[in-house]
């Protein structure tokens, strides 16, 4: 495990807030790891997010070897097996390669999954067709370093398929900075936490979490301090976001880099978002999205 030198976040503390709190298991209240939790986890991951079909690419790995960084519960994963990929999962926490080998065999599909540091890659170079990363490097201390191992584990003609989240997206710069930042302050008054949930149906054991660390860090409200509670839930050590000329950055020792947002939510817009007709929400999304993708050739 290793420290950031730029920000003191230490590997020990991610691995600990996402084995907690694997990625998409809010998404469901049935047991953990059983049929019906996958399936319900899988409904809901391509119902809110259907780019991720157009994205991800599954149909076209067919006896491609793809290494997915960051598997979570596995449900890209699944998805990647049952189009024939030569599947290999690597995820930070023990939970989360438990959970995607699990997956994997609930639905009777056949991959490989490992526990493993996106910084430090535990394989040979050149080895990998596909690399697949949706929604995990801006949690790592390190980015640069997790995109220099991609690199250098993907074959010649290698693609790279790396999602972050987007800076210039509505959900960036006015759900979270601004109407976040506003009504955290809900919390602060009695009955504040029945208040806030009436009013945006979220959690109210988040909430509560949320109000702990409104009262005992100082800098909460602070803008990095803040995207790293209001992204993926109170606790959670760092989350970055970037904006596509970073994004090149990140990628400029590949060849035909490009970029693409989508997602944006309606529901997050007050008062009038679901009156919002799903043709001017994809149009938003592809523009103001919050995600981000890097699309690149080795």
């Amino acid at each position: 495990m290793t420290i950031s030198a730029r920000d003191g976040t230490r590997k020990e503390d991610v691995a600990r807030f996402w084995d907690a709190n694997p990625c998409g298991s809010k998404f469901s209240d049935l047991e953990m790891g059983s049929a019906e939790f996958f399936a319900a986890v899988e409904k809901h991951r391509y119902d809110l997010e259907p780019h991720i079909m157009e994205m991800a690419g599954f149909e076209a790995a067919k006896g491609l070897r793809v290494l997915e960084l960051g598997c979570g519960l596995g449900t890209d994963g699944v998805q990647f097996a049952r189009h024939g990929a030569c599947y290999t999962g690597m995820d930070l926490t023990a939970n989360g390669t438990c959970l995607s080998k699990r997956h994997l065999d609930v639905k009777g599909e056949s991959g490989t999954v490992c526990r493993g540091d996106g910084e430090n890659l535990p394989f040979r170079d050149a080895c990998f067709d596909v690399i697949y990363s949706h929604g995990v490097l801006h949690h790592t201390p390190d980015p640069p370093r997790a995109f220099a191992e991609i690199l250098r584990v993907l074959k010649p003609g290698g693609r790279a398929i790396v999602m972050l989240y987007h800076r210039r997206s509505y959900n960036y710069l006015i759900n979270i900075m601004l109407l976040r930042r506003l009504g955290i302050q809900l919390l602060r008054l009695p009955g504040g936490i029945g208040l806030a949930h009436w009013l945006t149906g979220e959690d109210e054991r988040r909430l509560a979490a949320h109000k702990v660390f409104l009262k005992e860090q100082p800098e909460y409200l602070h803008a990095s301090t803040f995207l790293n509670h209001n992204t993926d839930g109170p606790g959670n050590p760092i989350s970055r976001v970037y904006t596509q000329c970073d994004m090149k950055e990140l990628l400029s020792d590949f060849s035909d880099v490009s970029t693409v947002v989508r997602f944006a939510r309606s529901d997050q817009v007050p008062f009038v978002g679901r009156f919002v007709p799903p043709a001017l929400n994809r149009f938003v999304g592809r523009r103001w999205g919050w995600h981000l993708y890097g699309l690149a050739i080795k």
